[in-house]
């Protein structure tokens, strides 16, 4: 699920990060940057937002519909995404990457299987539809025709939230398409926030400039400067789409 980093980017900032959350390179630290916690924690939300959408959430449902999303989104689409142009800059082998992906990818595939002889047959064409977009979108198929915003939203956004709901009840209510598509809204403010603040981090070489204010304050403009916005939003909204997910879960568990 990287969100598309441009590639053989250079960071413009002192920290020399590729992300807020990322780690100095490095063993277990480069596994951390890969998965991509807050943006993974707020994706996982979208399954418990549609799950909550059901009249009752079956707890052990939701787990392995989390489950399932965590390997195919937080392991299997990351991996192929830093295999396909490093911009994360992670030391992880390319064989390393290349096995994580498909082993991740297999076991979410497992899972979908299993609630499909539980629940539905039809979750294997929701099975088949997550193994496309992982694949679609992160290794820029199609000359890239599914790498876009627009993809994004409904790939990473809303569908994670009529799986939520169609593996608790499954059927599609109108109520889970609603909330399908403020999970899109969500994401696609999501890819608004973090390419700027991405392409200011990995691609910037110099960033100068003042703000002069009617008082006559004089502010200096670097790359730190015009990424506090747009961070600050992404970690303020990477807490409160789980806090509210869990909360909608809570109510209906």
């Amino acid at each position: 699920m990287g969100e598309g980093a441009g590639r053989d980017e250079r960071p413009a900032d002192r920290e020399g990060r590729p992300a807020f959350y990322a780690l100095s390179p490095g063993g277990w630290r480069d596994w951390w940057t890969l998965l991509h916690p807050p943006y993974t924690l707020w994706h996982l939300s979208y399954v418990a937002i549609g799950a909550a959408t059901a009249p009752r959430v079956d707890l052990a449902w939701l787990g392995e519909t989390l489950l399932a999303f965590f390997l195919a989104v937080g392991v299997a689409a990351h991996a192929l995404d830093e295999l396909h142009g490093r911009p994360l800059r992670t030391r992880i082998p390319g064989p390393a990457l290349g096995v994580a992906a498909g082993l991740a990818l297999a076991g979410a595939a497992a899972l979908g299987l299993h609630g499909a002889l539980r629940i539905s047959p039809w979750l294997l064409a929701f099975v088949a539809a997550g193994a496309f977009l992982v694949l679609a979108y992160d290794l820029e198929l199609a000359g890239g025709r599914f790498h876009t915003d627009a993809w994004f939203a409904l790939a990473w956004g809303a569908f994670p939230a009529v799986v939520g709901a169609f593996a608790q009840t499954a059927r599609i209510t109108p109520g889970a398409l609603v909330a399908a598509g403020g999970c899109a809204a969500l994401s696609a403010a999501q890819r608004a926030l973090s390419s700027e603040a991405r392409r200011i981090r990995r691609r910037a070489v110099l960033v100068r400039g003042e703000v002069v204010l009617d008082d006559g304050t004089r502010e200096e403009i670097g790359p730190a400067t015009l990424r506090r916005a747009p961070e600050g939003a992404l970690r303020a909204l990477s807490a409160a789409v789980p806090l509210l997910a869990a909360g909608l879960v809570i109510a209906r568990a």
